[in-house]
C-alpha cells in the first residue's frame, strides 16, 4: 500500500524545492505550448513526502524517471508541457519517450520537445522505436529507418535509444535470434558513434524456449550473441517476474527456474535502465500477476534496487523508469509510484 507519512523527506523535499524554481523559468516556453484544458485539481495535486524512516533510501537521488506510455492519455489531451509540469511535482528527474507527438494538443518540433523536458528540471533519458516492419519499407522503424531513429534521437539529446519490440522478425528458433542479435549489434555500433547506447527492452516472452532447441532459453542467446559494449538491456522488472512464472519449466517439463536479478547481478553493467512496475501475485492469472500501481503489489522492490544499488557504480550508473501499462488515473499512477519507491530503505519499516 503507499506510504503515508508524518514527517518530510529532506532530499526530495529539496529537489521539489528546486523544481518550484525550475517552474519559473520554464512558464515562458510551457505557457506558448500548454493547451487549454486544466489539469484537474486532484490530479495535480504533488505527492506526499514520504517518512525518511530508517537506512539509505534504495532509490539514488536523480534517477527516477517515468515511462511516458504510462501518461499517453494526458500527453495526446493536455500535451507535454502539463504532464512534465505534474511529473516535476511529484519528484521525477527524468523521462523516457514512448513518441514524440501530443495528439490533439498540437503540433511540437523536437526542439520544442527537449527545451520543455530541460525546462521542467527533467532528463530525457531514453525512447522507445519499433526494431522493424518488414511490411513497410517506410515505416518508422530501426530497421527500416536506422538514421532517422538515430538522428531524432540524437536532436533530442537522448544519451539511450531503444526498442521495446521482441527479437522475433526472424522466428523463436537460436539462428532466428543470432540473426536478431547481428541487426542489434549493427544498430549498437552506429548509436555509439553518435555518443549513445542502444537497448533492448524485455517482456515475458523473451524468457521462453527455442522452437528448436527447448533447452534454451532464448534470452540467453540474446546475451551471449550481442556485444556487451554495443547492445544494453533495459529490464522490464514487472515482465521479468512474469517469464520466470510463465517459463520456469522447459517444455518437455524439466524445471528450470530463475530469479531476474541474478541477470542483473551477473552484469550490471549490461543494464543501464530499468521499468519499475508492480503486480499483485495471482496464479489464476497467465502471467502470475495482475498488474497495479507500484507499491500496490508484491514485487520486492526493496530487494530488488538494494542489491542493484550495492553494485559496482550501481547508484550512479543505472537508471528507474516507473511504468504502468494501463493505470485507472494515470496521474494519480505517478503520483503513488514516486511516493512509493522515494519511502523505500535499506533497513527498517516502509
Amino acid at each position: 500500500m503507499p506510504h503515508t507519512p508524518r514527517d518530510r523527506d529532506p532530499e526530495l523535499a529539496h529537489r521539489l524545492s528546486r523544481r518550484g524554481m525550475l517552474g519559473v523559468a520554464a512558464g515562458a516556453t510551457a505557457a506558448a505550448l500548454l493547451p487549454t484544458t486544466a489539469v484537474s485539481a486532484t490530479a495535480a495535486a504533488p505527492a506526499a513526502a514520504p517518512a525518511p524512516g530508517r537506512g539509505r533510501p534504495v532509490l539514488p537521488p536523480g534517477r527516477l524517471g517515468v515511462q511516458l506510455y504510462s501518461l499517453r492519455d494526458k500527453v495526446s489531451t493536455l500535451g507535454f508541457a502539463a504532464v512534465f509540469r505534474e511529473l516535476a511535482l511529484y519528484g521525477y528527474d527524468e523521462v523516457e519517450y514512448a513518441g514524440y507527438t501530443q495528439g490533439s494538443a498540437g503540433p511540437i518540433t523536437l526542439a520544442q520537445l527537449r527545451r520543455l523536458t530541460r525546462d521542467h528540471g527533467l532528463n530525457a533519458i531514453g525512447s522507445h522505436v519499433n526494431y522493424y516492419d518488414d511490411g513497410n519499407p517506410n515505416a518508422y522503424s530501426f530497421a527500416q529507418n536506422l538514421t532517422k531513429v538515430l538522428d531524432e534521437a540524437e536532436a533530442l539529446g537522448l544519451k539511450h535509444i531503444g526498442t521495446a519490440s521482441g527479437p522475433w522478425r526472424y522466428g523463436a528458433t537460436v539462428d532466428g535470434w543470432k540473426r536478431c542479435a547481428e541487426d542489434f549489434n549493427h544498430y549498437g555500433a552506429e548509436a555509439r558513434k553518435r555518443g549513445m547506447k542502444f537497448y533492448q527492452h524485455n517482456h515475458a516472452e523473451e524468457f521462453s524456449f527455442a522452437t528448436d532447441r527447448p533447452d534454451v532459453r532464448l534470452y540467453d542467446v540474446l546475451l551471449a550473441e550481442t556485444d556487451p559494449d554495443l547492445v544494453h538491456l533495459e529490464m522490464d522488472i514487472y515482465w521479468a517476474y512474469a517469464g520466470a512464472f510463465r517459463f520456469g519449466r522447459r517444455p518437455d517439463g524439466v524445471p528450470a527456474p530463475f530469479d531476474p536479478l541474478d541477470y542483473v547481478l551477473r552484469a550490471p553493467d549490461r543494464y543501464p535502465l530499468f521499468h519499475v512496475k508492480d503486480g499483485r501475485r495471482d496464479i489464476a492469472e497467465r502471467d502470475g500477476y495482475r498488474m497495479v500501481d507500484v507499491g500496490d503489489g508484491d514485487i520486492d522492490y526493496r530487494r530488488f534496487l538494494t542489491a542493484v544499488g550495492r553494485t559496482p557504480g550501481g547508484r550512479r550508473d543505472h537508471h528507474w523508469q516507473a511504468e504502468h501499462d494501463n493505470p485507472a488515473d494515470s496521474f494519480a499512477f505517478a503520483r503513488k509510484s514516486s511516493a512509493h519507491l522515494h519511502a523505500l530503505r535499506e533497513r527498517g519499516g516502509r
